[in-house]
């Protein structure tokens, strides 16, 4: 073999391998990256779920504690890392309790970004309701498929006028308590599109808990005012949120997010009542941390 067909031979090999190098290189980059954009998507902060009140009963070891405070628009304080933590009161008190299923078709997931794919990061909100008729009419409504998405509607729990609890939509799902609605606070509004077809609502960080109005309230009207709510249901409705790490500046009613000018609920409440039983059940506990 000539010197030359030789020195040709060598030098295409050498390419080859140089070409077969670079391939290598490119697919191990690509994959770095690919697994970089899975790390940074599945790591997103999304809200803690379990700020919400669960389907269980907690114990508590704290005395118990009472402040006076009015329930109105959020105010947002700044205050020393702290959490809630139930008292003796809270252990006493024992509810009735039901469970009840929820079609699908009325409740969702929550999202980790709006419409426009921004993450979300809004901490969680209660938003109080009331439901309009009897808990057995709200809880079959719930429990018919809808298809109509503007139709579709749910709480996560509601409190019968006998005090019963029931559970309706998991805390880590989405129930749709609210429609066109947006929560203020002095940073400015709160309020999430997951749905490009329907307005904003605060659904997707909200726990919505509603009050079974009185019968008096049934006839249409009088639906703008009623006899009130009954001492078992502020006491329940109080033993249920005591379970969250919600504060107080972020519980707010149906009337003060909805945008759509038509909700009034829950109507008559009685707001120094049910942050006195609150703060009967719940009680702050500061949490120290050590200096290194």
């Amino acid at each position: 073999m000539r010197f030359k067909d030789w020195a040709t031979r060598v030098l295409l090999i050498s390419l080859m391998f140089m070409a077969l190098v670079v391939v290598l290189i490119i697919g191990r980059a690509t994959k770095l990256h690919n697994n970089s954009t899975t790390s940074h998507i599945s790591n997103s902060p999304v809200m803690a779920f379990s700020q919400y009140p669960q389907v269980q009963f907690q114990s508590a070891k704290e005395p118990e504690k009472k402040s006076q405070r009015v329930l109105k628009s959020p105010v947002n304080i700044n205050k020393p890392v702290a959490r809630y933590v139930t008292t003796q009161a809270f252990a006493r008190y024992r509810p009735s309790y039901q469970v009840a299923s929820v079609d699908p078709s009325n409740y969702g997931e929550r999202y980790t970004k709006d419409v426009n794919g921004v993450p979300l990061h809004n901490q969680p909100i209660i938003v109080l309701h009331e439901t309009g008729y009897s808990a057995s009419s709200a809880i079959n409504f719930f429990q018919v498929a809808h298809n109509d998405e503007s139709v579709q509607a749910s709480y996560h729990a509601l409190v019968k006028l006998d005090g019963t609890v029931v559970y309706l939509v998991p805390p880590e799902k989405r129930a749709f308590g609210a429609a066109h609605s947006v929560f203020e606070t002095p940073e400015g509004v709160e309020t999430v599109q997951t749905n490009p077809n329907l307005p904003a609502s605060v659904n997707n960080f909200a726990y919505h808990v509603s009050l079974e109005t009185p019968p008096d309230s049934y006839d249409s009207s009088s639906q703008q005012t009623h006899s009130g709510y009954t001492e078992a249901q502020y006491h329940s409705l109080a033993w249920l949120i005591a379970q969250s790490q919600v504060p107080d500046h972020r519980i707010t009613t149906h009337r003060l997010v909805d945008r759509s000018g038509k909700k009034v609920d829950p109507i008559n409440f009685d707001g120094n009542k049910f942050l006195n039983l609150l703060n009967t059940y719940r009680q702050v506990r500061p949490i120290y941390r050590v200096s290194q």
